[in-house]
């Protein structure tokens, strides 16, 4: 007997449904199953996104190493996972002081993290610093600092674990970069430049070590928001609405769960490259290959509202 047209519909949506819960069942599964005896590093565990990071890695039983540079955050992160975790199936994280800022101490740093367990499977870098002024109030000593936990740090730490990676053939990189690391906005030039430099190292470094079988993995995402909630909107002065609503776009935040989520399914699935972005952003970056004159004007246009606007306040 045929089903009357009218529930072919709603039984189709029903059983789409229930495929997607079962797929995403078998991926949050697969994920642990991947990372579990792994050794994964995480740059910045003491943010939200580390500290997201570092809750899904352990649950899946991965072999952690946390970093930061608070000592305190870091252990309070530490009696937290083991709190609330089974020792039969965790391992307990071993915990490393890690700022990006002293680059002096960068090779002691080093040492210390391959010595924790002799090798590292899984490195996250997920360390950031962020800057918005306008060019010409940015000292040298400012462009530096970000320049070193941007790109210099990062860069650093992923020369000192390619050793043991490439004489085990087999690892994994992840940068998690910003949208900017492929398209600059106004008055986020310092930033904008040290994702620009640490996006094209890691595209170098992908190409000269996947011969050894190690994985290379960018995420270009929008800025991250420091909680699970959707900050307001500022109410603000719209004097070019366009420029306005791209640059909304681009700086609007994405979840630490939802990022940390997709980290956890690139590290799985071995993902190369990832942007995480609202259809504003990728249309953007189009139009910067395609029609780069027409974003130009925009974000000129956008960045002279700017200024009027703060000079009106």
């Amino acid at each position: 007997m045929a089903l009357p047209s009218v529930v072919v519909l709603p039984l189709l949506i029903v059983v789409a449904a229930g495929v997607y819960y079962i797929y995403n069942v078998v991926s949050q599964f697969m994920s642990k199953s991947i990372v579990r005896n792994k050794v994964v590093v995480i740059t910045d565990a003491v943010s939200g996104l580390g500290t997201e990071c570092a809750r899904l890695f352990h649950k899946g039983g991965a072999r952690l190493i946390l970093c930061g540079s608070s000592w305190d955050k870091l252990e309070s992160l530490y009696d937290h996972l083991t709190n609330d975790s089974d020792p039969r199936e965790t391992f307990a994280p071993k915990l490393v002081i890690l700022d990006f800022s002293d680059m002096d101490s960068m090779e002691d740093v080093v040492a210390e993290v391959v010595e924790c367990y002799g090798c590292v499977d899984v490195l996250i870098c997920n360390s950031s610093m962020k800057m918005k002024a306008p060019v010409q109030s940015v000292s040298l000593e400012a462009d530096r600092n970000i320049m070193d936990i941007n790109y210099f740090g990062p860069s650093t730490l992923a020369k000192g674990v390619l050793p043991t990676m490439i004489s085990r053939r087999s690892g994994h990189i992840v940068l998690v970069n910003s949208i900017q690391g492929r398209l600059a906005v106004p008055f986020r030039s310092s930033y904008a430049a040290s994702k620009h430099a640490v996006q094209a190292f890691f595209d170098c470094l992908r190409a000269e070590v996947e011969e050894f079988g190690i994985v290379v993995s960018n995420i270009s995402h929008t800025f991250i928001n420091a909680s699970d909630q959707q900050p307001a909107e500022e109410s603000a002065p719209k004097t070019n609405t366009l420029a306005a609503f791209i640059a909304s776009q681009l700086t609007h935040g994405v979840c630490p769960s939802v990022l940390a989520n997709e980290i956890m399914q690139t590290v799985n699935r071995k993902r190369k490259e990832v942007v995480l972005a609202h259809p504003i952003p990728r249309v953007a970056l189009y139009l910067r290959s395609l029609f780069p004159s027409f974003l130009f004007a925009v974000l000129a246009a956008g960045a002279k509202d700017s200024v009027l606007a703060e000079q009106m306040q």
